[in-house]
């Protein structure tokens, strides 16, 4: 697939929304398809959940299982490098072999794991549970959205159907900060991990009875271990370094150089390989389409300033502000609350009527405007007149870009790279979190630090610090703007 691939036959600009492979529409879904997209983006919301519902349980598994304040980040950080390591490689598979069979096996996967973690008695255990974690909870959403148009080939159903998975995984982190907040507080943290053991028992069970048996493409005479080596050691390589020595000694420390250049050396052996392998592992091709390539590149970018709120916001409810982590979650219910009607009602229509290429620019405004309130917080912020229209307005432009983005990344991609795009879309998502919070995270403290060395008080410092991140977090926006302008402009005869 080519730039101009993305093309019609006739000459005229490809429609810009989701679009059935065979090129014909089809007939509207079944009763038992809107079952399984619901089972579908429930394990997706499961997935996305969990990688915050944590954070707000971790002083107590601090106290509880004797983490030393270095190692307990090693808590996210194990699922993240497996989650972002294996998404692409488990979204290939998927395609090879069966997407509804890498679902359940990576349901079976992750609910096992959560309960090796609801159950751990040491440090080790945990960190070691929570990585098997993230390979299951990689198998799964790799293939979610993969599955999804393959179950909805008719444009207007795939525009709901992809709406209604796009609040599932943008919703994901503000129902974990409150979900986590509330099963601390009235159980135990145990039960953010206990809590998933039903719930994928459930998935396996409605996906067996709902979602039809599939047969991939075949491994057509030999599998590519040699890509698969690449690519999974290039990723967790570059996850790791991001997450790490990138946020705890800097980008200009000579481990995260290093680290971070034999990651890039390991993705360019990979490339050298794909392009020359008999049968790859990931075809080249589905990256010569300018919609994918762009789409990715902006959700990248979007989804690094989108997690600004959710973690320079709450510390800056609770370190400032005074919240506790119960009231720090339902803060950000508006934000999801708005998200949700906008994907469940009105995104599919305007996707139908407008294009998704036409829905970029306005999600992207919405949220840059939503960021740059939070970068005027003052220390004695009221959360009616200083955070709730920030959290409204980020909750607008995340509810209207993201769906926009899954529909074009999908619609540059052949029926046999469904499995392929719907894991890139989940790896720039990852990295783009990673890569955000590091840099976020970074800035904040180290303008925290020098207000502080100036004699400023120590909420004044930290409210610099978070402005100072919500500040970048718009400039980030600013750039997604940009690739949008150059690179998703709309296509001419």
């Amino acid at each position: 697939m080519s730039a101009t691939d993305d093309a019609a036959p006739d000459g005229s600009a490809a429609p810009d929304g989701p679009v059935s492979h065979d090129g014909l529409s089809a007939e509207p879904a079944p009763r038992s398809r809107w079952v399984a997209l619901v089972v579908l983006c429930a394990g997706m919301l499961m997935i996305v959940l969990d990688a915050t519902v944590v954070n707000v349980a971790l002083p107590v598994i601090k106290a509880e299982l004797g983490f030393s304040q270095a190692s307990l980040a090693w808590v996210f950080n194990a699922y993240m490098i497996a989650f972002g390591g294996l998404l692409l490689l488990a979204g290939r598979l998927g395609d090879l072999v069966s997407r509804r069979g890498m679902f359940l096996a990576g349901q079976a996967v992750f609910a096992a794991a959560s309960l090796a973690c609801g159950l751990a008695g040491s440090p080790e255990m945990l960190v070691v549970a929570r990585f098997v974690q993230g390979i299951g909870g990689a198998m799964t959403a790799a293939v979610i959205l993969g599955m999804i148009v393959t179950l909805f080939p008719e444009g207007r159903e795939q525009a709901k159907a992809i709406g209604v998975y796009s609040f599932a995984a943008v919703s994901g982190g503000a129902i974990g900060l409150l979900a986590g907040g509330v099963l601390t507080h009235v159980l135990n943290w145990h039960w953010i991990f206990f809590i998933n053991v039903p719930i994928g028992i459930a998935a396996i069970l409605l996906t067996l009875r709902f979602v039809d048996p599939d047969t991939g493409i075949g491994l057509r005479g030999g599998t590519d271990v040699s890509g698969a080596v690449l690519i999974t050691s290039a990723l967790m390589l570059g996850v790791y370094t991001i997450v790490e020595p990138a946020s705890r000694y800097g980008w200009a420390d000579i481990v995260t150089l290093l680290l971070g250049g034999l990651a890039l050396v390991l993705l360019a052996l990979f490339v050298a390989r794909e392009a020359t392998a008999r049968t790859p592992l990931i075809p080249l091709r589905i990256f010569r389409s300018r919609i994918v390539v762009g789409a990715n590149v902006v959700q990248a970018l979007a989804v690094s300033g989108m997690f600004a709120m959710f973690f320079l916001g709450v510390l800056y409810l609770q370190q400032v502000l005074g919240y506790n982590p119960l009231q720090a979650g339902l803060a950000f219910l508006p934000s999801s609350a708005v998200m949700g009607v906008l994907s469940l009602r009105y995104v599919e229509k305007l996707i139908m009527r407008f294009g998704a290429r036409a829905l970029a620019l306005p999600g992207l405004g919405a949220l840059g405007c939503g960021l740059a309130l939070f970068a005027r917080v003052p220390v004695d912020g009221r959360y009616v007149v200083d955070v709730l229209p920030g959290v409204l307005l980020v909750g607008v432009g995340v509810g209207t870009l993201f769906p926009a983005l899954a529909s074009l990344a999908m619609s540059g991609a052949t029926k046999e790279d469904a499995g392929l795009a719907s894991g890139l879309i989940n790896t720039t998502n990852r990295i783009g979190s990673s890569l955000g919070l590091a840099v976020l995270a970074t800035l904040s403290a180290t303008r925290t630090e020098e207000l502080a060395a100036t004699g400023a008080a120590r909420d004044a410092a930290l409210t610099g610090g978070f402005r100072a991140g919500f500040l970048l977090a718009v400039g980030i926006v600013v750039v997604a703007m940009v690739v949008v302008l150059v690179v998703l402009r709309p296509f001419r005869r």
